[in-house]
């Protein structure tokens, strides 16, 4: 694909053929999204629609090996013979292939197109008092020199452009290619004809105007301008070969008591894996043997090594930094937390932002236009620049106009703008541990007005601990605890495993419970030696009708404390109080979220003075205490209704009803305990400064896809007009082919290269 244009001609045939549901191509990317009916058409008849066009379809396989990447699998290939880059359908070893076959054209044609130049420039300094203009011999040697340099530009250099041209006339599709090949065939043949009919055409035409060096240095500065966008394109797609490289080729297998290295391929479930010190962890697993720290950095983002215990999970990609340890392999191949990443990214530069769909209605005509341009402003020189000007000079400015019209035109340009910007946007923030879902949640989370926070783990770090127990008379405190833990056992909740590690650390037994239930908002009930006990909120008390002493709690929850309360259906029989630490990173990230213009609201099921203590220790503008998940639903309705975007960000599994609801849902979890898929954004190992990151990220790319789309316009609305001669009659202004080509290459590259700024900007 050579252009915007190129996605279009390819979706309109592939759309057009029976049993194509939907098809979606990314000019970016070089990628194309089919949905069809496979009892009525194949991938290879879709390939076949398009090969005369001169594009292909490269289909992916149905299956994927353990140990192959999403991307080599895409393709059926191994690891080893793959290198991925951008998900595109070729290898970055055949990309590298083609750019290097660009370059033998370019060093082979700009010795050429300096000699043309160098003649320009003489024969425009001869108007100048003081140079005198060259000498009949030389004007002679170029005379034959230069067809000849324009025969070997136009039919070696230039064949992509003549095969553009020939698909145009031949099937009536057209894209730049084509823009640039009937540019230069008929500058190259009215040339021709001049030189050889030059005393015919004396009468009628100045034959001492020829155009050969015109398509010399124009298609010299297209190739060169080819060539830097398609170098510049392949740092674009870093991200995904970067990921593709943390995986290991090998893993060290205990089998049958030894230790056995094989291919990656071969690591099955259950396998018992040792990784030496400064290794890499070839899949997925839990540790069995050992304490090591593991550096996590190329895959959450975490500078810091991580300290790992028995149970604890290691991802495939992350590095052993200090002691050998041994683990069980839990996930392998397409199932490891690393292929799961590689296949988002891949999946999220392959997506179209909603900002595109202008671009792509745009790109749709563009080409079309462009020519009925060409030829109007063509035939208006020729309709009225003859009586003014004479035929023979109307003749020559209208083929200046026409070639410089088609030439200048930049659906490159355009077609590269928002992509260029999403790939690396997309690359840049899986470095950082952020995988975006998709472009239009990278575009939406841009707009955010408001994000709404859980508490526990997102502003405090999770692990509550418990710090106070206060029995009622005649309880002992060993009992009340003993009880209390047995209960908490059976949750998930955080301040329940508080409860339960405290029970631990004294020694105090865990007892069997039964018809243990969750009291959604309040608490938790079960069975323990046939009877009934409750622990949960204030609020669950007064649903069983008994009191607490309300002061004694309110006087510890404005400290930040959370009170459970345990109580049979008679009596209550103490209270026990858990506290949870800030992240130490929470206040400054509050405060650049302010920075950013964004309102954050925290919505918790904790007590009311718990919650208020922590909220105002942060600095966030508003909390709503004691919710359960049905309130989150509707407190993110209500922000909405307001006219607001927002972000919300929950553990992506109690949080669901509003993470849907939300204008961006983001998962703040560990990567391996989390469905990647479940949110627009996932936050790897996430704290809110990966938040504020994440906003940042989206606020610099959808810059950049602006910056880039002005400069893509502004290219072709002032560069179309210009070479059309517009400007002529006001104030004498007739752009030259050759400054068109210049332009329109070099308009390509700034936008490439506008988008890899991204990359060193810091988030």
């Amino acid at each position: 694909m050579h252009c915007a244009s190129c996605a279009g001609i390819i979706e309109h045939t592939i759309r057009k053929q029976n049993g194509v549901a939907s098809v979606s191509v990314n000019y970016g990317t070089e990628a194309a999204k089919v949905s069809f009916d496979e009892t009525v058409v194949t991938p290879e008849r879709l390939s076949a629609s398009i090969e005369p066009l001169g594009y292909s379809l490269v289909a992916p396989e149905q299956s994927m090996k353990h140990g192959d990447s999403p991307s080599a699998a895409a393709m059926g290939m191994s690891n080893e013979d793959h290198a991925a880059h951008l998900g595109i359908s070729q290898t970055k070893k055949e990309k590298i292939a083609d750019i290097a076959a660009m370059k033998r054209k370019v060093v082979s044609i700009m010795p050429l197109a300096a000699v043309s130049i160098f003649l320009m420039a003489w024969e425009a300094l001869t108007r100048f008092a003081g140079v005198s203009a060259p000498s009949d011999v030389w004007m002679e040697f170029f005379h034959h020199l230069l067809p000849l340099f324009a025969a070997y530009a136009l039919v070696v250099v230039g064949t992509p452009y003549l095969l553009g041209a020939y698909r145009f006339f031949r099937y009536g599709k057209a894209n730049m290619d084509s823009l640039i090949g009937i540019g230069t065939i008929a500058a190259f043949l009215y040339s021709f004809a001049i030189s050889a009919f030059e005393k015919t055409l004396r009468p009628y035409l100045d034959v001492t105007q020829s155009y050969y060096d015109v398509v010399i240095v124009v298609i010299a500065f297209i190739t060169l301008g080819k060539y830097l966008e398609a170098r510049s394109k392949l740092q674009t797609g870093d991200a995904i070969e970067k990921l593709l490289n943390l995986q290991a080729k090998t893993a060290l297998v205990i089998r049958d008591g030894r230790e056995v290295e094989v291919p990656l391929q071969e690591v099955v479930h259950g396998d018992t894996i040792v990784v030496k010190p400064g290794g890499k962890i070839p899949v997925d697993g839990e540790i069995i043997e050992g304490v090591p720290y593991i550096d996590e950095s190329m895959v959450t983002g975490e500078p810091m090594p991580v300290e790992k215990l028995l149970g604890d999970t290691v991802v495939a990609g992350t590095m052993n930094t200090t002691s050998s340890f041994t683990f069980r392999a839990t996930k392998v191949g397409s199932e490891t937390l690393l292929a799961h990443i590689i296949a988002m990214v891949e999946e999220a530069q392959g997506s179209k932002a909603p900002i595109q769909a202008l671009v792509d209605k745009i790109s749709a005509v563009f080409v079309p236009i462009v020519l009925i341009l060409a030829v109007a402003a063509f035939g208006a020189w020729l309709l009225f620049g003859t009586s003014s000007l004479g035929f023979s000079q109307a003749l020559s400015y209208g083929l200046v106009s026409f070639v410089g019209i088609l030439v200048i035109a930049c659906p490159c340009a355009l077609g590269l703008a928002t992509p260029t910007a999403i790939i690396v946007g997309v690359g840049k923030g899986a470095r950082e541990g952020i995988l975006v879902k998709d472009a239009a949640t990278l575009e939406k989370l841009h707009h955010v007005d408001v994000v709404v926070v859980d508490k526990t783990g997102t502003i405090t770090k999770g692990r509550p601990e418990l710090v106070s127990v206060v029995p009622a008379a005649g309880i002992l405190e060993q009992e009340l605890i003993s009880i209390l833990a047995s209960l908490e056992s059976r949750s998930e909740h955080p301040i329940a495993h508080a409860i339960v590690a405290g029970a631990a650390s004294r020694g105090i037994p865990i007892r069997p419970v039964e018809g243990f239930e969750i009291v959604r908002g309040k608490g938790l009930t079960g069975t323990i030696a046939g009877m009934a006990y409750f622990a949960g909120n204030a609020r669950l008390m007064g649903d069983l009708g008994l009191s607490v002493d309300a002061a004694a709690i309110e006087r510890e929850t404005r400290s930040g404390r959370t009170p459970v309360v345990l109580a049979t259906t008679q009596q209550v029989l103490g209270v026990v109080m858990v506290a949870d630490d800030l992240k130490p990173e929470a206040t400054e990230a509050v405060a650049a979220l302010h920075a950013l213009g964004v309102r954050v609201i925290m919505l918790t099921g904790d007590d009311a003075n718990a919650a208020r203590y922590i909220a105002d220790q942060v600095g966030i503008d508003e909390v709503v205490p004691e919710v359960m998940p049905a309130d989150k639903l509707a407190k993110i309705r209500e922000l909405q209704a307001q006219g607001m975007v927002v972000a919300m960000a929950g553990d992506g599994v109690n949080d669901a009803p509003a993470l849907a609801q939300a204008d961006v849902g983001i998962a703040m979890a560990t990567g391996t305990d989390v469905a990647i898929e479940s949110a627009g954004i996932t936050l790897l190992h996430g704290d809110i400064s990966k938040l504020v990151k994440a906003i940042r990220l989206s606020k610099l790319t959808m810059r950049g896809i602006k910056q880039n789309l002005f400069w893509a316009f502004i290219y072709n609305i002032v560069g179309i007009p210009l070479a059309g001669g517009a400007f002529f009659p006001l104030f004498g202004w007739l752009l030259s082919p050759v400054f068109a080509g210049m332009a329109m290459a070099f308009s390509s590259v700034s936008v490439v290269g506008n988008s890899l700024r991204l990359r060193a900007k810091r988030l």
